[in-house]
């Protein structure tokens, strides 16, 4: 479950892969992070591990599917205040 996932440190492997990882690495990770940014604490680990500009990347250069799963996360975490404006101020509103 996502709480395991989070507590095993999968948070900053999944931000890492889709930082590095090869094509479908960086989608699937993306996508992993979307559900797991449906926790409130989640969301601001993700924030944290330097995920809102590694999503905002995928969103603007990505492919189509690394694009869709990268909106999805930031749709997620911009359900946090603080996330939001993070987001908006990483140009992250231009990209959407």
């Amino acid at each position: 479950n996502s709480v395991a996932i989070a507590a095993a440190g999968g948070i900053d492997v999944l931000v890492s892969l889709a930082r590095d990882g090869i094509e479908g690495q960086k989608a699937c990770a993306a996508g992993a992070l979307r559900i797991l940014a449906g926790n409130d604490e989640h969301r601001v680990a993700i924030a944290a591990a330097g995920g809102i500009d590694v999503l905002i990347a995928l969103a603007r250069d990505g492919t189509e599917a690394q694009k869709g799963e990268a909106a999805g996360t930031l749709r997620n975490l911009a359900m946090n205040h603080d996330n939001s404006v993070a987001i908006a101020a990483a140009g992250g509103i231009e990209v959407l």
